[in-house]
């Protein structure tokens, strides 16, 4: 099995200003020849824990939802010390099923239902409806919406987001769906999917060993094909997976969409269990406070436009000695701005 390459020295570039966001800005359909080597750090489900993130530089910083545990207005304040201490001059973020006041109808239809006195705890506790998302943008972190995302990066690359807060119901959270109804995830020309959840079948697996992540999702991966598609929702099946897709017409299914001789497993706790040389690296990394892999032009293996995706779950908090999990440092290539 090939492994990833080793990030060079660490890059210690100033904190820049703050990247220009164009949700309405149309690009051309036809990538530029030209690209530009971009860093992404990567991270999910910190639950406002006692975690700090690593120092090293990245272009763009990524958080893909759960950062509190129970939407308090003091977990956002620890969620948003957190992000302030990243070294990113971009700051991307989703809501996740924990962080329920982002949700705006749910939070409001619970505040408009509770009495005179439950109001006034939710507005102590909670907030105003609202009041999580300004603390955040504020903080000069940009919580996405769902839908399609378009930037111009300081370092001259275009970069576009799909992201989606929206999960399977489990518990009474934020962000839900029935499963059995299912979720319509519309992935047209991203460069990077953020999700919350996991797709079906891809760093997914549970402790009890079910496949926990939402079929619409795969399907929609599996069409669109982004260089990148990160998450996290399920803690245990924290890890990377290069997946290479097969040529097919047909109904998009693991079975029939990846190709499984072609893919490669980066890292996952899962894989490292019966692995010793993946153990071995995982071991490596958690020294540094950061797991590396890069995957551009001279890599041992760069993806392939349409051909492969870099599946990510950055979920941080883990369990036991496991208690926080490692971050994603990523190398990928996007191209350059017009």
């Amino acid at each position: 099995m090939a492994s990833p390459r080793q990030l060079s020295k660490p890059i210690n570039k100033p904190a820049l200003p703050a990247l220009h966001h164009l949700s309405s800005w149309q690009g051309s359909s036809s990538l530029p020849s030209a690209v530009m080597e971009t860093r992404f750090l990567i991270l999910s489900d910190t639950h406002a824990t006692a975690y700090t993130a690593p120092q090293q530089y990245a272009d763009v910083a990524l958080h893909c939802g759960d950062l509190t545990e129970k939407s308090t207005l003091d977990e956002f304040r620890s969620a948003i010390q957190l992000l302030e201490g990243v070294s990113a001059p971009i700051k991307l973020a989703i809501g996740g099923n924990h962080d329920f006041t982002l949700d705006t109808p749910l939070y409001k239809q619970r505040f408009d239902q509770a009495s005179p006195a439950q109001q006034k705890y939710f507005k102590k506790e909670y907030g105003d409806v609202g009041e999580a998302r300004r603390l955040l943008e504020t903080a000069g972190i940009t919580l996405l919406d769902e839908g399609t995302h378009h930037f111009r990066l300081q370092n001259g690359a275009s970069l576009s987001v799909y992201a989606s807060p929206h999960t399977p119901i489990f518990g009474y959270w934020g962000f839900q769906y029935p499963r059995e109804q299912g979720h319509e995830f519309d992935i047209t020309g991203a460069d990077v999917v953020m999700t919350h959840g996991p797709p079906r079948g891809i760093l997914d697996e549970t402790y009890r060993g079910n496949e926990a992540g939402c079929t619409n999702l795969f399907g929609a991966i599996a069409q669109a094909r982004p260089k990148i598609h990160c998450f996290g929702h399920i803690h245990e099946a924290w890890g990377a997976k290069l997946v290479a897709w097969q040529d097919t017409n047909v109904e998009s299914s693991y079975s029939t969409s990846v190709d499984e001789k072609k893919s490669v497993i980066i890292n996952s706790l899962k894989g490292s269990q019966g692995s010793e040389e993946l153990m071995d690296e995982l071991k490596a990394h958690q020294h540094e406070g950061y797991y590396a892999t890069s995957h551009c032009t001279g890599d041992p293996n760069p993806i392939q436009q349409g051909k492969q995706t870099l599946a990510i779950n950055a979920s941080i908090k883990g369990r036991g000695r496991h208690r926080f999990q490692l971050p994603w440092l990523v190398d990928i290539e996007l191209p350059k701005t017009d």
